[in-house]
């Protein structure tokens, strides 16, 4: 991945939620119990990939930079959606709420997409108004990036960690 490719990190965010939005229209166009687990593993793996780079080192660059009602609302959403991707990866793209659960995703992904990149306001419109540097904060999480999809390739990604809502005990 050249980091030429993306302009600075909200270029590069972006680009990953396009890629995810794809991944979801494909998932509904598909058929298949096979290709659909297919296609809900690139999801679940694309969106553990990205809410680590934006946890690990996006978000905490902009935490009091930027209003804690938004700050703090995206950690929560992006728990929100790892509990379901947690959910759909042990499934084994299994049970009769598989096709549920990944719909059910998308929408969320969909709703926290529009918060973050919602012109003027979101998160994305604040954090460039602080006047840091998009372009180093790009380079670190490419780099980053780069580690987590070598990582899923070879060892696979371990579940999705929670960062703000606390796991009910089965």
């Amino acid at each position: 991945m050249a980091t030429e490719e993306f302009t600075d990190a909200i270029a590069l965010l972006k680009h990953d939620h396009r890629v995810v939005e794809d991944l979801f229209a494909r998932f509904q166009k598909a058929s298949g119990e096979s290709r659909k687990w297919d296609i809900a593993q690139q999801i679940c793996n694309e969106l553990k990939i990205h809410s680590m780079i934006e946890e690990e080192i996006f978000y905490p660059t902009f935490e009091g930079k930027i209003e804690d009602d938004l700050y703090h609302e995206a950690y929560v959403e992006h728990d929100g959606a790892k509990v379901l991707i947690n959910d759909i990866m042990a499934s084994g793209g299994k049970g009769e709420f598989f096709d549920a659960k990944v719909t059910v995703l998308c929408e969320e992904i969909s709703h926290h997409v529009k918060e973050e990149e919602k012109p003027g306001e979101g998160f994305f419109a604040q954090a460039r108004a602080t006047g840091i540097d998009m372009v180093d904060l790009r380079d670190r999480m490419i780099a980053r990036k780069e580690e987590l999809e070598q990582q899923a390739e070879t060892a696979g990604l371990p579940p999705a960690q929670l960062t703000a809502v606390q796991a009910v005990p089965g």
